[in-house]
């Protein structure tokens, strides 16, 4: 290994960076790749272009001979492009994508052979789905289940496959990937904020949830990951001492970005343009060999659906630049792990973005509206919201000095909470004219005026309001953007019904004008929902006790946050709603759980491996070595020798306590995940895990990171932090 670990190193910095030149501009090749509207038009009949168009904007049904003539288009401009074969591309709940290649060819007999492309093919599969994750909904022998075309999200060519963006949904109907429940969160939203928004322009006919997501990464040299088992296995480090240069220097952060990095990105984006993901700002991040990159915001569907193929994309383009791209959220410790920040806001078919201020009173009391019940939302599910960004993966980050804590709040700053204190202080019921004067001019009339200049972000907060959407920062940087996006808009969903029902109620039973009923029942949901702003640091001790005091939860794990799945609130909201049914629910709650669980296992397996394999060997090793030290030096020194050799007889005796304590902890560990693997109820098996054989990782870890600090570094077997972090 450590000939490995030398020879990593050494060819890692041999290789030769090249120029990357760009050959056209990229609004010129942006979506060359995807059959979007400007390619359907040149390529469908009139008729067809109608079909597809009202699935896309109506959600009509297709009929068969529109579907047959969409597939036989499709292919006829995919064969143009060199594609020999087709897939449905969809999203099963193992956080990554999945895809089954069939070729166009088919046999027609006589030796003779067709391209061939049906409706059927496009609009409906059936892949075999025995081996995904389904939380109990089938059997492993009931292997069935079909994939759906999503005509919302536009077919793209990859390499030389066309893809077919897709729902996937079990034999009997349920939802088996992120897309199907996202999708129907996405019409709750619709139908709700257009009830809304009919208060205030009865023009609106839709809205649409935006999304924009910035994703941060590792770049680290292929080869030395390749030396490190614990990357290549879990994707992070489980043990390795913090380098002696970090992150402190601050001079990475919107650093000149590394000539290798930067071709990295630059072959990248140009994929990216072609298949019509429209990423715009890249650069350095916080930690050694961290960086960025962020699109314009889209649709949220199509945004989702956008970030996943990214992180393929991702993974292929390294490995052309002998990178390998680090997506976990903690890769390394003492260094700012990696987060996806998801950009949220409405959009109206009138071009109104609904937590944008207006120019009018009317047009910002219409902001408050949207404002104010998101809030309200995000107080009453905020532990769901928790749940929602859980994995073994991010309970590393939530919490540490970059990412927010576990605990849900919202930052507004300061100059939108006086707002809101204002608003607070409106007269129950009837308004006075001086009172709607003062309240449409004076408070709501200055809301732009207001946000000028206090668009500010609290690093710290996991929900803040960022001028003109808000920006939920917990969400990991492995995590599939449908979860959080799914359950976000839900409630949001859930909230602006329940707000139109009341200020309905009130306007009919109180005799209270639009704008009056309005104005009272923000009044309540301000005066009840305050517990969740919060603008101080949410890194100190006493916000954890103040959120407490508030009857916020602090969910620091994912066995404890992932509770709040199967709620009888949770269930309820979904039912409700439309967007999953009970069975689904709980389905995604055992699928999650059974992630965590195995995801530990592993990496206590792994851990156990390299510590028992690789370092203790290496210690004992370097050991004798200095016991053979030792004993020349009795033979040169015999008169003198305890003095002489104190520092080197001490030098065994810690490597020797070091040993040792590792282990009696990674048989320690062992007999935990023992036990822990013989439980049957997942609940308690995944407490398990949590409380009793992950706290050993810390244990083992510290005294294996001790000894990388006395073992000869040519003898130490696992390529250092120095090296993973700054050879670039």
């Amino acid at each position: 290994m450590a000939t490995l670990r030398f020879h990593a190193v050494k060819k890692s910095l041999s290789y030769k960076t090249v120029n990357y030149q760009e050959k056209d501009r990229r609004s010129e090749i942006f979506g060359k790749h995807v059959f979007n509207e400007n390619t359907m038009r040149q390529y469908l009949t009139k008729d067809a272009f109608l079909s597809v168009m009202n699935a896309i904007q109506l959600g009509k049904k297709m009929d068969r001979t529109m579907a047959d003539q969409v597939a036989s288009s499709m292919k006829d401009w995919a064969l143009s492009k060199g594609v020999t074969h087709y897939t449905h591309w969809f999203q099963p709940l193992t956080g990554a994508t999945a895809e089954k290649h069939d070729a166009f060819f088919e046999t027609i007999g006589n030796g003779m052979a067709i391209e061939k492309f049906g409706g059927t093919q496009l609009v409906q599969q059936e892949p075999d789905a025995s081996s995904f994750p389904n939380g109990g909904i089938r059997n492993t022998f009931e292997a069935r289940g079909y994939t759906a075309w999503d005509p919302t999200s536009p077919a793209f060519i990859y390499g030389t496959t066309l893809c077919i963006p897709t729902i996937f949904v079990a034999y009997t109907g349920e939802a088996l990937d992120y897309k199907t429940p996202l999708l129907r969160a996405l019409n709750a939203i619709d139908d709700a904020a257009t009830d809304v928004c009919k208060y205030f322009d009865k023009n609106v006919k839709k809205v649409t949830a935006s999304l924009g997501w910035e994703q941060e990464y590792f770049l680290i040299d292929k080869l030395l990951v390749a030396s490190r088992p614990d990357i290549t296995l879990t994707g992070r480090t489980l043990l390795g001492h913090t380098s002696a240069k970090g992150q402190q220097l601050d001079d990475h952060y919107f650093g000149s970005i590394p000539t290798r990095a930067l071709n990295f990105m630059k072959d990248l984006e140009i994929e990216c343009m072609l298949l019509g993901i429209p990423v715009k700002t890249r650069h350095n991040e916080v930690a050694p060999n961290q960086f960025e990159l962020a699109p314009i915001f889209e649709e949220a569907n199509l945004a989702v659906d956008h970030n996943s193929l990214l992180m393929d994309i991702m993974g292929r383009v390294a490995s052309r630049h002998n990178f390998k791209v680090l997506l976990h959220e903690k890769p390394f410790a003492g260094i700012n792990g990696s987060g996806k920040h998801n950009n949220w806001s409405l959009s109206t078919d009138t071009g109104v973005n609904l937590l944008a201020p207006g120019k009018t009173p009317m047009s910002n009391l219409q902001f408050l509206t949207f404002f104010v019940n998101t809030i309200k939302a995000v107080y009453k599910h905020e532990a769901l919201l928790r749940a929602a960004i859980a994995s073994a993966s991010n309970d590393h980050r939530l919490g540490a000095n970059e990412a927010p804590p576990a605990i849900i709040s919202v930052f507004i700053g300061e100059q939108l909470t006086k707002v809101l204190e204002e608003l607070e202080g409106v007269t129950k019921g009837k308004l006075s004219p001086e009172e709607k004067t003062e309240l449409k001019l004076n408070v709501v009339g200055k809301i732009p005026d207001v946000l000028l200049d206090n668009t500010d972000r609290n690093r710290t907060s996991p929900f803040a309001f960022t001028g003109n959407k808000f920006e939920f920062r917990a969400v990991g940087s492995t995590a599939n953007c449908g979860n959080p996006m799914t359950v976000l808009n839900t409630i949001v969903a859930k909230q602006l019904k329940d707000f139109k029902a009341e200020v309905d109620n009130l306007i009919d039973k109180k005799d209270l004008k639009k704008d009056e009923a309005i104005f009272n029942v923000l009044r309540e949901y301000i005066k009840s929902c305050r517990n969740i702003l919060f603008e101080g640091n949410g890194y100190g001790k006493e916000w954890e006790e103040e959120a407490k005091k508030r009857g916020l939860s602090n969910h620091k794990t994912t066995p404890e946050a992932l509770k709040a799945r199967i709620s009888k609130e949770t269930i309820a909201l979904f039912e409700e709603m439309q967007v999953m049914s009970k069975v689904e629910t709980q389905a995604r709650f055992e699928i999650e759980v059974e992630a965590y669980i195995m995801h530990i296992q592993i990496e206590s397996r792994v851990l156990g491996d390299i510590a028992r394999n690789h370092i203790v060997p290496t210690a004992v090793k370097y050991q004798n070595i200095l016991i053979e030290n030792v004993k020349g030096l009795k033979e040169i020194f015999e008169k003198k020798f305890s003095t002489v050799s104190k520092e080197q007889i001490n030098l065994i005796e810690d490597i020797s306590r070091h040993i040792e304590a590792i282990n009696a902890k990674v048989t320690s560990m062992i007999d935990q995940r023992k036990k822990a693997n013989a439980i049957t109820d997942i609940q308690k098996k995944a407490d398990a895990y949590c409380n009793k054989v992950k706290p050993f990782f810390n244990e083992i870890r510290y005294h294996c990171d001790k000894l990388e600090l006395l073992v000869d570094d040519e003898l130490w077997p696992l390529t250092k932090y120095r090296e993973l972090l700054f050879t670039r």
